[in-house]
């Protein structure tokens, strides 16, 4: 059967994706000082390059390299660019300089606040008054970020991009803007370009492989973690993510080098060890699986998912003798946590009732319970296995188990009493059920089974007042109120209030004409009365014809003739019934048939074996004693 194996691989949650609030995080309240500094001193970059490097000194002067057409071409755009900057600053005034400041502080106080109309308001103020000025921007792409407007967040944070290609704030935004839009191939170029022209930007090459990966772009993705694995070293979450992309690519070979260079970098790290093993069993490799969870057994004699590995291994192989043991053990452990236990015996469920599993299905629900003996779901699912393994006392008591716990399932309730109306115990289904309509008052099928127990008991009054309350509520089911209506009829024949009964049953085979239970003891009862038998041996005769071998619907069929004093019609039915039936009400029939055909020998032979079956009328004795038939 399949185990179910758990992953111990992490993923690298993408720096890109910032909530909202973080994004207000990045700049913090003591900002403001910063901001206004970077407004007022100087030309606007909210971030200044590090200085240059000395150069180095030689004997000659190194001859100038000759430019590219790409290079010339980016040098006249940023000569341009600071052109325009300069002739905008010059054409500031310092009363200008100092507004345009001060309108973007308050901006960003009222964005602290979360007060974006106010701080939008504020910022573009700012920006009428110095709209080359890269911070200016990129607050207002931010607060437009912020209130949903993409499209303007985009046009703002590309400015601030186009005005300060070296901060790196400036590009992320961009970046997490287009992420925010599913933009992914432009959010890629955001970072190819950040990490390019941003000195000491290299970290951001995650961001880069996490958005090659939300595009499916593997060999991408794995480039840039190759390329961030060059810079920083070797990273073990960036194993994993190597690993798994060579999955996805078929590569086996290759993650399992990973796995191995893993392990070997964390000799101590069992999820590692694990994690191969899981690889080679999942791609059918299963003596290296086998021999990868026994080195993790190693470490860690009683870790359950290496249990688990083995477990299935060894199911694969045939070997279900050490596959059982490995999975015991495995459940022994509370490390294995009582959801995974839950799933691995939803998966035997779905094999019950199979001799083969069976066993093994209902020792693992012991041991759930006996490792978790505070959850209700442990109780829950070991009530399921045992029901299907038809161990319905067992069941019920572990189902009971599961509302002590946690009284609030209907399902398990429903269990309960379906399992008390089955084994026929009046006093535990009035005691369950009376328990179930206090928690749910407005479920008609607890009061249908609390009559039901009422009627077990002999307390047909009590069983009406049920009836008639849960049949309220099926005003949407029609099925379930026929159902009522069959219960009613039999309530009321009890009560002898004949014309409710009467009129239940016509009610129930009105919706249901095949109800089988309405046409047997609608007729049966009808026969007893010696009223309306012409409907009645129309009812039984119906009833025979859809079920020839059921001996209690031949036995109402036969009873029904011998009203109409056909005996040797009704002998050719009780014949039949007597042939499966052990009943004594069926061989006492038999025998009043026998004995109005004239064969009293015969029919105080039926009587005698009637009064050992039991269930018999109270003129039996008499009949045996005199040898003659009483009505």
């Amino acid at each position: 059967m399949p185990y179910l194996l758990f992953g111990c691989g992490c993923r690298l949650m993408p720096p890109f994706f910032f909530p909202p609030r973080l994004v207000r995080m990045i700049r913090p309240a003591s900002t403001l000082l910063l901001a206004l500094g970077l407004l007022v001193g100087g030309p606007a970059y909210a971030q200044q390059p590090a200085a240059p490097a000395p150069v180095k000194k030689t004997d000659q002067p190194e001859k100038p390299r000759k430019l590219t057409r790409r290079e010339k071409k980016e040098m006249q755009r940023q000569a341009a660019l600071e052109a325009a900057k300069s002739q905008q600053q010059s054409q500031l005034t310092e009363k200008d300089r100092e507004l345009s400041a001060a309108y973007f502080v308050d901006g960003v106080k009222f964005m602290l606040l979360e007060d974006y109309p106010k701080a939008q308001e504020r910022l573009l103020k700012a920006y009428q008054l110095d709209p080359n000025n890269a911070a200016i921007n990129y607050k207002i792409a931010e607060n437009n970020l912020l209130i949903g407007n993409l499209k303007d967040a985009a046009n703002f944070a590309q400015a601030a991009v186009r005005l300060d290609g070296k901060n790196p704030y400036y590009y992320l935004i961009l970046a997490q803007i287009y992420a925010s839009q599913k933009q992914y191939s432009e959010a890629a170029q955001v970072y190819t370009k950040l990490i390019q022209d941003v000195p000491d930007s290299k970290s951001y090459l995650f961001n880069l492989a996490e958005l090659y990966l939300a595009q499916g772009k593997l060999t991408d993705a794995l480039g840039a973690f190759e390329q961030a694995e060059k810079e920083f070293g070797p990273m073990d979450e960036v194993s994993f993510k190597k690993q798994q992309i060579y999955l996805k690519q078929n590569n086996l070979d290759k993650a399992l080098l990973e796995g191995e260079a893993l392990i070997s970098a964390n000799p101590d790290e069992v999820r590692y060890v694990l994690a191969q093993a899981e690889m080679y069993a999942a791609n059918n490799r299963l003596p290296d699986a086998i021999r990868v969870a026994q080195q993790a057994l190693r470490k860690e004699p009683d870790n359950p998912q290496a249990h688990m590995i083995l477990a299935d291994a060894y199911r694969q192989q045939g070997n279900a003798t050490e596959s059982e043991k490995q999975i015991k053990q495995a459940f022994e452990s509370p490390a294995l946590s009582i959801d995974q236990k839950v799933r691995i015996l939803v998966d035997y469920l779905k094999q019950l009732p199979n001799p083969a599993v069976q066993h093994t299905a209902l020792e693992l629900a012991d041991i759930t319970t006996r490792v978790h003996p505070k959850e209700a779901k442990a109780y829950s699912v070991a009530g399921d296995v045992q029901l299907l393994s038809e161990q319905k006392p067992k069941a019920r008591e572990n189902y009971l188990r599961a509302l002590h716990l946690d009284n609030s399932h209907y399902k398990i309730w429903q269990q309960v009493v379906l399992i008390d109306a089955e084994l026929a115990q009046s006093d535990s289904l009035l005691r369950h059920t009376d328990q179930a309509l206090e928690l749910f008052p407005n479920q008609a099928s607890f009061w249908f089974y609390n009559g039901v127990g009422h009627m077990f008991a002999k307390q047909p009054q009590k069983a009406v007042r049920s009836f008639e309350q849960g049949k309220k509520l099926t005003s949407t089911d029609p099925e379930l109120a026929a159902q009522f209506d069959t219960q009613l009829g039999d309530a009321y024949h009890e009560l002898k209030e004949f014309d409710k009964s009467d009129a239940a049953y016509e009610a129930a085979l009105t919706f249901d004409a095949n109800n089988a239970q309405a046409l047997n003891n609608y007729s049966y009862y009808l026969s007893l009365r010696g009223k309306n038998l012409p409907r009645a041996k129309e009812m039984a005769g119906k009833l025979v014809k859809l079920f020839p071998e059921n001996d209690t619907y031949l036995d109402t069929y036969a009873w029904v003739l011998y009203q109409l004093k056909d005996y040797s019609g009704a002998r050719q039915y009780l014949e039949k019934a007597v042939r499966t039936s052990k009943d004594g009400t069926v061989l006492e029939h038999y025998g009043d048939v026998l004995y109005q055909l004239g064969d009293a020998p015969a029919a105080v032979e039926r009587w005698q074996q009637a009064k050992k079956a039991g269930g018999t009328s109270a003129l039996l004795d008499r009949k045996i004693k005199d040898r003659k038939l009483y009505e």
